[in-house]
């Protein structure tokens, strides 16, 4: 029984880390579908940091778009205490 509950959480972790692209949190840059026009080149990587409704710390990454928008392509979240 231990086995196939262990067995059950891997197979759920899997589905889960392949959900497809990071959805903007409350706080993201792009939420709400607001449209950011950047300065900065295509190409170019976006860091951002805020605090998530739980008090842990968002760290983003978007991708300039060709057109100057912004493209969430990366979200991770940690303890606020945590730096990178």
């Amino acid at each position: 029984m231990k086995h196939a509950l262990i067995a059950l959480f891997f197979v759920l972790t899997a589905c889960a880390s392949t959900a497809g692209e990071p959805q903007p949190l409350p706080g993201s840059l792009t939420y709400g579908g607001k449209t950011i026009h950047s300065p900065y080149r295509p190409g170019t990587a976006v860091q951002h940091t805020f605090l998530g409704a739980f008090g842990d710390r968002v760290f983003e990454t978007y991708v300039v778009q060709p057109d100057g928008t912004l493209k969430l392509t990366s979200q991770n979240m940690g303890p606020d205490f945590l730096w990178r």
